[in-house]
């Protein structure tokens, strides 16, 4: 079904209702910049050469682009960001954003981390959700071995066993606390092996309500019958689905390893496939929603729209507890605070973490922004319009 226009997003006055002048103009420098892509390479360049050589950049990059995408350093530290968002009606998901040693010990750090996003979480509801990515306690190279049906070793059978009690640990925290958590996606070839422990999460944590969410992403050709299979078998089992929908992070990894390894692309033709797959899973979602609880992870306007259209439609409110709506801290807020305006459920991504460490995180912001087709200049556009609008506004007082 084709909806054509998106009103709710065009009040620019509510977007930014939260940003001073002084923020919205650092804001528009910045995706000034990130509209040259050259500009973001050159950039990702000298500031990984500035951390090599030791060169004090720390703080210029915390009061620009980190300022921009991140919380602060400690789950404290963003308490300040927490709240603002809570002010305007729109929760907050503390992401841990560092990217851990790839041991045992790097491992539990980054579990222990989770765990305390949990603690923070419980009973307060500017918190909705918590998130952790599997690979960040677990060996993604285990996980590979499983899904292409290779027999483990006794040390690697030790660490998915490991890992699997890691994830266990953390579903059964967020159950005892009553927190919703969402499982990220990985790459499509490790991908199995983390849907099979999440299920198995599913089965024991989410009979009464959903607490745990899976990740599908739906540029994956294959996503939208794994999403029917999940919904047929989450059924058949008697627990309620979690589902976060987002369209896809790995596209250019798997396309290379496709061609590499000699077997076919796994992600979708065109954009325009996976459009509407994308819009096929909200639809499929909001007709049974007696058995899913859904997260929409999406900065594309249209299925923003089209969601709130469909709820509309199976007159389902906009504040049931069963839909939200989520982007990432620092980007279309358009969006995010239109909806939250309408008194829709909607949830930043907040991550946090160290200056240094999260700089893999802030790098694939800036080449997002970059990629995805319009992005950097759609935000770029709209701050443009809430300046002149304000401009505007002081003339006529």
């Amino acid at each position: 079904m084709e909806i054509t226009t998106n009103p709710i997003f065009d009040d620019v006055s509510i977007a930014y209702t939260s940003k001073s002048d002084k923020q919205l103009k650092k804001a528009y420098w910045l995706f000034s910049m990130m509209n040259r892509g050259w500009l973001v390479s050159i950039g990702k360049f000298f500031v990984k050469l500035g951390f090599a050589l030791r060169l004090p950049i720390s703080k210029i990059i915390y009061y620009t682009v980190y300022d921009q995408f991140c919380g602060g350093v400690t789950i404290k530290d963003s308490q300040e960001t927490i709240d603002e968002l809570a002010t305007h009606g729109i929760g907050t998901i503390l992401d841990y954003s560092v990217e851990g040693a790839e041991n045992e010990k790097g491992y539990e750090a980054t579990m222990e981390e989770v765990l305390r996003t949990i603690d923070r979480s419980a009973n307060d509801d500017k918190l909705p959700f918590c998130v952790f990515k599997p690979t960040g306690m677990s060996s993604s190279k285990v996980f590979e071995k499983i899904q292409a049906g290779k027999e483990l070793t006794e040390k690697e059978q030790g660490s998915y066993d490991r890992s699997k009690a890691r994830i266990d640990k953390i579903c059964k925290t967020a159950f005892d606390s009553n927190v919703r958590i969402l499982i990220d996606a990985e790459e499509s070839w490790l991908q199995n092996p983390v849907d099979a422990i999440v299920y198995e999460m599913m089965e024991k944590y989410n009979k009464e309500t959903a607490i745990v969410y899976n990740t599908f992403q739906m540029y994956r050709a294959d996503m939208f019958d794994n999403l029917k299979k999940a919904y047929q078998r989450a059924k058949e089992k008697g627990y309620f689905l979690g589902v976060k929908l987002v369209r896809g992070a790995y596209m250019e990894k798997e396309a290379d390893r496709a061609e590499e390894m000699g077997y076919p692309n796994p992600i979708q033709i065109s954009k325009e496939r996976t459009d509407i797959d994308y819009n096929s899973a909200l639809e499929f979602c909001v007709e049974n929603i007696e058995n899913i609880f859904m997260c929409n992870g999406t900065h594309n306007q249209y299925s923003n729209y089209f969601l709130a259209y469909m709820m509309d439609k199976h007159g389902i409110k906009p504040n049931d507890e069963r839909i939200f709506f989520a982007q990432l801290y620092g980007m279309s807020d358009n969006i995010s605070f239109n909806l939250a305006d309408k008194g829709y459920n909607v949830a930043k991504y907040v991550p946090y973490g160290p200056v240094k460490a999260v700089m893999p995180y802030l790098f694939r912001r800036a080449e997002e922004n970059t990629a995805v087709a319009g992005q950097s200049s759609r935000e770029f556009s709209l701050i443009k319009e809430e300046l002149q609008r304000r401009k505007e506004e002081r003339k006529k007082s």
